[in-house]
């Protein structure tokens, strides 16, 4: 099955000062990163921006939000519509621990559902899930009504939640769920931002 890989990179970086997805670790930018492993993995790689002269260099596709400041509900449903294949595999610009192993795992899985993603102890991962374009009409409804929390269209649509111990054999410390929102996170995972 073809799934689309979808990066989110529409954030305001307020709590950084600065654009997250630029961040290096050990010499390498968090979007270059997330950018080889999913033209290693899918065939069609989308990156959701409102700032696309940032990304020109990654040679990738990119749209820009179908519905401005809607937050990642508005990213997933922009790249989801725009996505050639009926699923779609969507992270967030700032997971610099991505693991291919895992989203090809979830990736298996997703004939099978609406949504496929991780539940950890802290809840859903919805910036780390296999959306299929099922869920469009329902994350539109949602949009409309200014309701942002992703996890609020999910009893209409078919889940298929894994759980922790799946995860485990393929990312035993659960670093593939770590996002970048602020100097004192990054300082957890590498050199401080310049």
């Amino acid at each position: 099955m073809k799934i689309t890989g979808i990066i989110l990179a529409g954030g305001k970086n307020l709590r950084m000062g600065k654009n997250k997805a630029f961040l290096e670790i050990n010499g390498r930018r968090i979007i270059d990163r997330t950018k080889d492993l999913f033209l290693e993995i899918f065939d069609e790689v989308l990156v959701v921006t409102n700032s696309p002269l940032e990304y020109v260099d990654l040679n990738l596709r990119l749209v820009a939000d179908l519905t401005p400041d809607k937050g990642s509900l508005g990213g997933i449903y922009t790249g989801l519509f725009h996505s050639s294949h009926s699923h779609a595999f969507v992270a967030a610009c700032d997971m610099p621990f991505l693991n291919p192993s895992l989203i090809r795992y979830l990736s298996r899985l997703a004939p099978k559902f609406d949504i496929v993603i991780p539940k950890t102890s802290d809840g859903f991962q919805p910036l780390h899930a296999v959306y299929s374009q099922t869920c469009l009409p329902f994350m539109a409804e949602l949009l409309r009504q200014n309701d942002l929390k992703i996890i609020d269209f999910f009893p209409r649509v078919e889940v298929g939640e894994v759980p922790t111990e799946e995860i485990l054999p393929f990312d035993p410390d659960l670093k593939a769920f770590l996002n970048v929102n602020t100097p004192e996170d990054f300082k957890k995972i590498g050199p401080p931002p310049t």
